[in-house]
């Protein structure tokens, strides 16, 4: 696992005052975590790239940002009460790589978390492990630079495992429980099987499917004919 280099405030102030006001003034390719991809045929599924994106806990939305800032919502998620707010920060590696304009998600966590596919994680210079959401003891840390300040993350850098959403309906239809396994087939020009699939069943939970962008370049989601969602077979796998 690749762990953070201690930084020396000095030198993470140059930094910030060197290149914090250039980076804030790029603009986001790919905004973290918006609903883009495609739909099963005939059903409400819907199968959503989930780039890479920041949550975070009030204090440090206000450590980044300024005393009493909260999250601006810039576009609503599919599942609902979840936004892309109209922040972003900074993120930086060892070695100080850096990667600008994540955007976070909203809304306020109990703690802060890092969501990366694993071509981030080798720009970064971090080893990315597959965690689920919130299961974050012993993953790597990271910086992550605001126009207000700067917050040190000692662990909660991750990439999400793959995922999907559903209401307790849904589940009864799928004849599948909350953290329970599904295989995702994607038809097209790039045909894929994406296999356990995390299942996250809740009362307000909405059919929906989260593969970050590596899984869903790979499998040419834009061009894709079909999304087909299938119960998967337990195995003796440790997850």
């Amino acid at each position: 696992m690749t762990t953070l280099p201690n930084m020396d405030p000095a030198r993470l102030e140059e930094i910030v005052r060197r290149v914090v006001r250039q980076q804030f003034t790029l603009r986001e390719t790919t905004p973290g975590g918006a609903p883009a991809g495609a739909r099963g045929a005939g059903s409400q599924l819907v199968v959503s790239i989930s780039a890479r994106h920041v949550h975070l806990t009030q204090q440090h939305v206000e450590r980044l940002f300024g005393a009493g800032v909260t999250l601006k919502p810039e576009k609503p998620l599919y599942q609902d009460g979840f936004f892309a707010a109209e922040q972003t920060v900074m993120l930086v590696g060892p070695r100080r790589r850096m990667l600008p304009n994540v955007r976070v998600l909203g809304p306020v966590r109990d703690h802060s978390q890092v969501e990366l596919a694993f071509t981030d994680g080798i720009s970064l210079g971090i080893d990315l492990p597959v965690r689920a959401s919130g299961k974050i003891e012993g993953t790597p840390g990271c910086v992550l630079v605001g126009p207000a300040g700067v917050v040190e993350l000692s662990q909660g850098v991750i990439r999400a495992e793959r995922h999907v959403h559903m209401s307790l309906a849904d589940a009864a239809r799928y004849g599948v429980a909350n953290g329970d396994r599904m295989k995702l087939r994607i038809a097209g020009p790039c045909a894929t099987v994406f296999e356990d699939l995390l299942v996250r069943a809740d009362a307000a939970g909405k059919l929906e499917v989260h593969i970050d962008t590596d899984e869903g370049n790979a499998a040419d989601l834009d061009h894709a004919t079909e999304v087909e969602l299938l119960k998967q077979a337990p195995c003796q796998c440790a997850h």
